[in-house]
C-alpha cells in the first residue's frame, strides 16, 4: 500500500546508458500507454537537463472508461480499459510490462512551499546533509489525508546567503532549503494503485500531470524567467508554474473540454458524440464576421435518419462555448492571484492539452489573464504516431522526459529485495567481507 510520502521511487537514468521506460496516461477521456527506448544524446547536443533522447517502440491508445476527473469511479471498467491499452503497447514493442510511470490528476492536486535548515558546524556540505534537510521538510509536510507526489528543491541558502544552486562541497554553519511540495489525496492514489495491481502492474513513479505537461512544452528560457503552463484536459484543467528552472506551483480545476461537449449537447439537443464532432470541426470561442451566416447541420436526439437535419448558426455555437472557457480561465487567474503566483510566473502563459487547440483560445486567454499567451506542443520525442504529436499528448511526452530530471527530487528510501534472499550464500559472503576487511 502507499505511504503518505509517495515521492519518486524511480531511479534516474544513468548517463551513457540505454534504458527502457513505460508510461501510462490515465485521463478522463483517453488512456494512453507508451513504451520508449531512452538512448544517450551525442555529446554537445543534449538539451538542458536532457541527457537522453526518447524513441517510441510501443504505443497504445483507447477511450477512457471508469475514470472521471482523474478519479477511478468504476474499478472494473477502468481495469478493462487499461488492460486493453497496455496490451496494445506491449504487442507493438514485443515485451511484457511489469511497472509503469503514472500521471496524477485526481485528488485535488495542491502545492505548498516548505523551508528547513540543518546545522553544519563549519564543515563541507555533503550529500547526507542535503538528504537530512530534505527529510526534515518531508516529515513536516506529510498529512494523514494527503500523499506527497513531488518534493522539489527550489532554492538553497548557506548562512543566510540565498540564491545558491548546488551547495555540495561548500563550507558553512547553517544550510537552508526551500522545497516545493506537490500533494494529492491519499485515497484517490490508493484506488489508482489498486486498479494497476489488478492489471499486474507496479507503480514505478507518480508524476503530477501539470508538471509533465510543463516538461514537454516549455523551453529553457521560459522556465528560467517564469512561466505558467495550462493543460486543458478532458475533465480537468491543470496549472503549473515554473521559475528559475524549477516547478514551484501546481493546481487542478475540475472543468475540462468534455464539459464544453456536454454544454453543446444540452443546448442544441444533440447526442454527446455529435456534440464532440461539432465542437471539433466548428468550435470557436472567438466570434467571426460570417458566423451569423455560416450554418451547421445538426441531428437532434431521437430523430430518425430519414428526417431532414436541423440547422444552427455558428455564432450560436460560439455563444455556448465562450462562457465555459471564460469560467475556466477566470478560475485559473483568481487562484494564481490568491497564492501570489501571478507575479512568479512572469509575463507568459503556455496553453496545451487537447482542448487548447480551439480556435480563438489564445486571444481570449490574453484578454482574461493579461499576459502573453502561446500554444505549446510536445517537443523532443521521436517515433510517436502522427495522431500523438498534438497538444493532447503533452503529458505523455513529459512523462518520458521525467526519468532524466527526477534525480533532483527527494525520494523516500525503500528496501531493495535481494535476488538470493536475505540469508542467501552471496549475502553471507558479502557480510563476511564487510566484517573481515
Amino acid at each position: 500500500m502507499m505511504t503518505n510520502s509517495m515521492t519518486s521511487r524511480l531511479r534516474p537514468v544513468q548517463s551513457g546508458r540505454t534504458t527502457l521506460v513505460a508510461v501510462l496516461d490515465i485521463g478522463s477521456t483517453k488512456i494512453c500507454c507508451v513504451i520508449a527506448r531512452l538512448t544517450p544524446r551525442p555529446e554537445g547536443k543534449a538539451l538542458k537537463g536532457r541527457s537522453h533522447q526518447a524513441e517510441v517502440i510501443g504505443f497504445g491508445y483507447g477511450q477512457s472508461t471508469g475514470v472521471k476527473s482523474g478519479v477511478v469511479t468504476d474499478i472494473e471498467k477502468a481495469e478493462q480499459a487499461i488492460r486493453s491499452v497496455v496490451g496494445m503497447a506491449e504487442r507493438a514493442a514485443g515485451l511484457t510490462l511489469e511497472s509503469v510511470i503514472v500521471n496524477v490528476t485526481a485528488g485535488r492536486l495542491g502545492s505548498e512551499t516548505f523551508s528547513a535548515a540543518v546545522s553544519l558546524g563549519g564543515q563541507e556540505v555533503e550529500k547526507s546533509d542535503l538528504y537530512k534537510v530534505l527529510r526534515a521538510v518531508n516529515e513536516r509536510s506529510v498529512r494523514p489525508e494527503r500523499s506527497i507526489i513531488h518534493a522539489l528543491p527550489i532554492g538553497y541558502s548557506l548562512d543566510g546567503q540565498k540564491g545558491i544552486r548546488d551547495p555540495k562541497g561548500m563550507v558553512g554553519d547553517k544550510l537552508g532549503i526551500d522545497v516545493a511540495v506537490v500533494t494529492s489525496e491519499t485515497l484517490a492514489m490508493r484506488n489508482l494503485e489498486l486498479v494497476l495491481h489488478r492489471c499486474h502492474l507496479q507503480v514505478e513513479a507518480l508524476i503530477a500531470t501539470p508538471y509533465a505537461s510543463g516538461l514537454a512544452t516549455l523551453v529553457d528560457d521560459e522556465a528560467q524567467l517564469g512561466v505558467a503552463c495550462i493543460d486543458f484536459g478532458g475533465a480537468t484543467t491543470t496549472v503549473s508554474v515554473f521559475n528559475d528552472g524549477h516547478l514551484c506551483y501546481a493546481d487542478a480545476i475540475a472543468i475540462g473540454g468534455h464539459h464544453l461537449t456536454l454544454d453543446i449537447a444540452r443546448q442544441l439537443s444533440v447526442s454527446v458524440a455529435d456534440a464532440e464532432r461539432i465542437k471539433t470541426f466548428y468550435g470557436s470561442v472567438l466570434p467571426g464576421q460570417a458566423d451569423e451566416r455560416d450554418m451547421i447541420a445538426i441531428q437532434p436526439v431521437g430523430s430518425s435518419h430519414d428526417e431532414a437535419p436541423g440547422q444552427v448558426a455558428r455564432a450560436v455555437l460560439t455563444r455556448i462555448m465562450r462562457p465555459r472557457i471564460e469560467e475556466v480561465l477566470t478560475a485559473v487567474r483568481d487562484r494564481m492571484q490568491a497564492t501570489g503566483m501571478m507575479d512568479v510566473c512572469g509575463r507568459r502563459f503556455v496553453l496545451t492539452g487537447g482542448a487548447s487547440e480551439m480556435t480563438g483560445l489564445p486571444e481570449v486567454a490574453r484578454r482574461i489573464l493579461a499576459r502573453n499567451v502561446r500554444n505549446g506542443r510536445p517537443m523532443g520525442i521521436a517515433g510517436l504516431p502522427e495522431m500523438a504529436k498534438g497538444a493532447a499528448f503533452a503529458s505523455v511526452a513529459g512523462m518520458l522526459i521525467y526519468p532524466q530530471v527526477c534525480a533532483q527530487e527527494y525520494n523516500e528510501p525503500r528496501s531493495v529485495n535481494k535476488l538470493t534472499g536475505t540469508d542467501g550464500y552471496f549475502a553471507r559472503v558479502g557480510n563476511w567481507l564487510k566484517t573481515s576487511f
